[in-house]
């Protein structure tokens, strides 16, 4: 009889075979990570420190064929500092060679990538001491805080008004958000989509459109549909209401990924279907922290509200805006003040509220 080969599947060369998909898969993330690692040391080293602060160039020169020269320089030099994995890269990633050159470079080259970047906002900050003692600049000062100290009560009523429109317009948004938002969690859970090849590219699809929309501020969303839905409380709703649905789904499906994985066994055990497992093993263990994270959301979103209102959003700060305009201070001093009052009591609610819960 012939005798039948036996496949090699013990258990150290499965796992030797995921660290190795695993190692390669790091050091192309580090190789991606030190190609931009050497472009941003470049540019800030060439623009913002040679050209603004050396020269003392007004206007910066741009040159499309000049940055495609430096991008292509990059991806050598981070290439092959990567594939030597003795990068800085290499050592985040934990693939780097434990040898003294990998020490230096870190080191020598994570120093002066934090110098770079200190000295470049510094530069780009403008930062003056003299112009904060300057007589001007203490002039204004005494301007401002003058104002808030002697408030105008003339424009109280429209004032309440208009706090109170921020309120509501932190409030609707912030539960209008909440069914798309547990939706989109479970669907971004990472440990709920594993299963197979269509929920994981579910997952991976979502992950990036939120994380994409929460990376553009609330006060962008506020300009862009300011323009799209006209000025006024609706637009600054929509756009507190899009930035928080992709924040708060991030937060949501992190406290998912990090429940106990006991009940989801045991329940799957029973022949559950996968609503059943969500429902009775995922929800009862992240109720508290979803409520948690969507009173500070509202909380968040109260101060939101009061700067989306400069670009259009309405509310207090439209009403802010209108009078910093026209220079009457004892106005904004007023709101300044209530919007500070306001503030502080929805913190304080908030933080109360979060306690009892816990």
């Amino acid at each position: 009889m012939s005798s039948i080969p036996e496949l090699d599947i013990h258990p150290h060369h499965i796992i030797q075979k995921k660290k190795d998909k695993e190692a390669k898969f790091n050091l192309v993330k580090a190789i991606f990570l030190d190609i931009f690692f050497v472009f941003y040391a470049i540019i800030v080293l060439q623009r913002a420190i040679y050209y603004k602060f050396i020269l003392q160039l007004r206007e910066l020169p741009f040159s499309w064929n000049e940055i495609l020269l430096i991008f292509i320089l990059s991806i050598i030099i981070g290439t092959l500092w990567a594939v030597s994995r003795t990068s800085i890269s290499a050592k985040l990633f934990g693939i780097a060679k434990d040898t003294k050159v990998t020490k230096w470079t870190v080191e020598i080259f994570g120093w002066t990538l934090f110098n770079l970047t200190f000295i470049a906002g510094w530069v780009v900050t403008q930062i003056s001491i003299v112009d904060i003692f300057s007589s001007e600049g203490i002039e204004g000062a005494n301007r401002i805080f003058g104002a808030m100290f002697r408030p105008e009560m003339g424009i109280f009523d429209d004032a309440l008004f208009a706090i109170i429109e921020t309120i509501y317009i932190a409030l609707v948004a912030t539960l209008i958000s909440i069914p798309p938002t547990l939706l989109l969690s479970f669907l971004s859970a990472r440990n709920l989509m594993k299963d197979s090849k269509l929920s994981f590219s579910v997952y991976y699809v979502i992950r990036v459109i939120t994380n994409f929309v929460r990376s553009i501020e609330p006060l962008i969303w506020a300009i862009i549909f300011s323009v799209w839905v006209g000025i006024g409380p609706y637009a600054g709703m929509i756009a507190l209401l899009v930035h928080t649905i992709a924040s708060n789904a991030k937060l949501y499906s992190e406290a998912i990924e990090s429940i106990e994985e006991g009940p989801l066994e045991a329940i799957s055990a029973t022949g559950a279907n996968k609503i059943q497992v969500v429902w009775y093993a995922v929800v009862p263990q992240i109720i508290l922290p979803f409520l948690a994270f969507t009173i500070y959301r509202w909380d968040i979103n109260v101060r939101m509200a009061t700067i989306i209102g400069l670009v259009g959003g309405g509310g207090i700060g439209t009403m802010l805006m209108q009078y910093q305009g026209i220079a009457k201070w004892h106005e904004v001093g007023l709101i300044v003040i209530m919007i500070a009052v306001v503030v502080w009591i929805m913190d304080y609610i908030s933080a109360k509220i979060r306690e009892a819960i816990y």
